[in-house]
């Protein structure tokens, strides 16, 4: 429509998830997709690496243990490159809460246990809270920078 302004609601954000388990990655995509997002689907590290440096998905929800390169490695080599580095990633996986605080060293913008997801709704409610409060942190970043570049070329 001629005029019409594009919002945040016409555009629905990317995720893209990295799980090898069929009967997990059935169970969070249906969350997903249910909740309003497009999903990427990727079975292992190097497919995960593929489609994040072509995507460029918003988000990404990476599982710890997968075959070939793990899910830490992945989320090193994402993080020290360029052009995916600015994509939040959050850490799915069974291991305990200890891994946590390693994993947001390692530039994960959190940690949420598989665990929760045998809550049920409530399990629901917890991925897509933090994924939601993610989204909402690394937001701010990016309409700053806008507002500097755009206030820049006034002057």
């Amino acid at each position: 429509m001629p005029g019409a302004e594009r919002t945040d609601l016409d555009v629905k954000k990317t995720i893209l998830l990295v799980e090898d388990s069929k009967v997990q990655k059935r169970a969070i995509e249906k969350i997903l997709l249910k909740a309003g997002y497009l999903v990427l689907l990727a079975c292992d590290g190097e497919e995960a690496l593929r489609l994040a440096g072509e995507s460029v998905p918003d988000m990404i929800l990476l599982d710890l243990l997968l075959p070939g390169i793990g899910g830490e490695e992945v989320l090193y080599k994402l993080k020290r490159d360029p052009h995916t580095a600015q994509i939040p990633v959050i850490v799915v996986s069974y291991l305990p809460l200890a891994h946590s605080a390693q994993m947001k060293a390692a530039g994960a913008a959190d940690y949420f246990e598989k665990s929760k997801f045998l809550e049920d709704v409530e399990g629901e409610a917890a991925i897509l809270n933090m994924i939601d409060r993610v989204f909402r942190d690394s937001e701010p970043r990016t309409e700053t920078k806008k507002q500097i570049s755009m206030g820049a070329g006034r002057q």
